[in-house]
C-alpha cells in the first residue's frame, strides 16, 4: 500500500470514529453484551486449546508447563492425555514466553489419531540461542482415546535467540496443511542483523509456515508456497510479523485472521495472505517504526489496529461461527492480555471496525484477568483461556465459554 493509500485510510477511519463518537456508535451498533460459563479452573498457565473435531464434544487444553489436558462433560479429565514436561526448556516462575504454546488436531484425527505440538525445549548445538522451538507429531493411544501416545517424532526444530516472541499458533487450513506461527526471535525491536528477523525471507523467525504433514518425511512443503524455488525458505506462507499470538481460519471464506503483538504503541490484527508482507519492523500497526526505512509500499496494512491506551497486548480469537450467539455470527471475537473482549465486523465491505464486548457477570470492566487465548469447540462455540496471576507455574487458571 502506498503512503497516499495509508492516509486516506487513516482520514476515512479518522472521520467514521470524528462523526460518530466511537467505533461502538457506528451505523447505531450498541455494544453488545454476553455472559460466562466457567468450564474449568485450578489450571496452570492454560495459552491454547483445540477440539479434535471427532463427535466427542471433549476440549483439548496446553498448559504452558507442557502438560495437556483433556475436558470432558465440564470436567478436567484427571490424568493428562500427554505430559511433556521433561521435553520443556526450564521455566522461569514468574514470568516466560516459552513452554508448550500449541496445539492441532489433524482434519482426519478421528480415523488416524494424529495432532501437533509446538514446544520450547533446551537448545541443541545452537550457537548463542535461548532455546529451541519445535513441531512435533504424537498419536492417540490405541486402547484409551483420551491418552496419547508418549512416543512422537519431531518434524522440525528452529533456533530461538531470546526467551520472548515465540508465537506458538497452529492451525489446519481448508487445503489440509498445518499453519505454524513463528515471533521474531525476541528482545525490543527485532534487531537482528540489518533487517531484522520479521523481513528476513532465510529465517523461520517473524513468519507464518505453511507445510504438508501427509507427504514425505517428516514433511514436505506445498509447491504453491510463495517462496517456492526463490532465494528463500520455501516453508514461508507469510512474513513481517512481530509475534502472532493466535490465528484462526473463518470456516465459511477460508480468510486467516491473525493477532500480532505489537512494540510499545500499537496492537493489530492483520488478514494474513499469500506471500504478504505485514511490515514487521518497518511499521507498528499503521505507524512508523524504523524512521530509516519507512517505505510502506508492497506492504500489507492491519485491518485493525489500537494503542497501547486501550489494551496492551492483542490476543487473536475466531470468526464466531456458533449458534448460540446470533448477533455474533460472522465477527471475529478477539481480547487483549489485560481482560479487554473484542469483536470487529466488516463495514460496507470495505473497513474493519473493532468494538468492545461488555461482560454483564464480570465484576469489572473487562474480565478482570489476563487473557491468555481463545479456543473454539466443534459447533463454533468460543471459549477464553485465561489467568489470574501472571506465570506458568501458578494453579489460577481458567476456561470461560462465552454464552448468551
Amino acid at each position: 500500500m502506498s503512503k497516499i493509500s495509508l492516509l486516506l485510510l487513516k482520514s476515512q477511519i479518522f472521520i467514521a470514529v470524528f462523526l460518530f463518537g466511537s467505533v461502538n456508535s457506528l451505523f447505531g451498533q450498541e455494544t453488545p453484551t454476553v455472559n460466562l460459563e466457567l468450564i474449568a479452573d485450578h489450571l496452570v498457565a492454560p495459552v491454547a486449546a483445540a477440539s479434535p473435531n471427532d463427535g466427542t464434544d471433549r476440549l483439548f487444553v496446553a498448559e504452558e508447563r507442557g502438560v495437556l489436558l483433556i475436558i470432558k462433560d465440564k470436567k478436567v479429565v484427571q490424568e493428562p492425555f500427554l505430559d511433556l514436561t521433561d521435553k520443556i526448556v526450564k521455566l522461569m516462575p514468574f514470568y516466560d514466553e516459552r513452554g508448550l504454546l500449541g496445539i492441532a488436531f489433524h482434519p482426519n484425527y478421528k480415523s488416524n489419531g494424529r495432532f501437533f505440538v509446538y514446544y520450547s525445549a533446551e537448545g541443541v548445538n545452537c550457537n548463542e540461542c535461548n532455546h529451541q522451538g519445535v513441531i512435533a507429531e504424537y498419536r492417540v493411544s490405541e486402547n484409551n482415546p483420551d491418552k496419547a501416545s508418549t512416543s512422537g517424532r519431531i518434524l522440525l526444530t528452529f533456533d530461538e535467540p531470546e526467551m520472548n516472541h515465540n508465537g506458538g499458533q497452529l492451525a489446519f487450513g481448508p487445503e489440509g496443511y498445518l499453519y505454524i506461527g513463528l515471533g521474531d526471535g525476541g528482545g525490543a525491536g527485532d534487531e537482528h542483523g540489518e533487517r531484522g528477523n520479521g523481513q528476513n525471507l532465510n529465517t523461520f523467525l517473524g513468519k507464518i509456515l505453511r507445510i504438508d504433514v501427509d507427504k514425505d518425511q517428516p514433511y514436505s512443503v506445498p509447491g504453491d508456497n510463495p517462496f517456492v524455488g526463490k532465494d528463500a525458505k520455501s516453508e514461508i506462507w507469510a512474513y513481517g510479523l512481530r509475534n502472532p499470538w493466535k490465528f484462526s481460519f473463518d470456516h465459511n471464506t477460508g480468510e486467516l485472521f491473525c493477532g500480532d503483538v505489537g512494540q510499545d504503541k500499537y496492537e493489530e490484527v492483520d488478514i494474513i495472505r499469500k506471500g504478504g508482507n505485514y511490515g514487521w519492523r518497518i511499521m507498528e500497526g499503521l505507524h512508523c517504526y524504523n524512521p530509516s526505512n519507512c517505505d510502506s509500499k508492497n506492504l500489507i496494512l492491519p485491518v485493525n489496529e489500537y494503542s497501547h491506551k486501550t489494551g496492551n497486548c492483542v490476543i487473536g480469537g475466531y470468526i464466531y461461527r456458533g449458534t448460540s450467539i446470533p448477533s455474533l455470527d460472522g465477527k471475529f471475537i478477539f481480547g487483549d492480555w489485560s481482560g479487554l473482549l473484542f469483536y470487529m465486523e466488516k463495514v460496507n465491505n470495505i473497513l474493519w471496525f473493532r468494538h468492545t464486548i461488555k461482560i454483564a457477570n464480570a465484576r469489572e470492566e473487562n474480565l478482570g484477568m489476563n487473557i491468555n487465548g481463545f479456543a473454539e469447540d466443534g459447533g463454533g462455540e468460543i471459549y477464553i483461556l485465561a489467568q489470574r496471576t501472571i506465570g506458568p507455574k501458578n494453579s489460577t487458571g481458567e476456561i470461560y465459554k462465552i454464552i448468551p
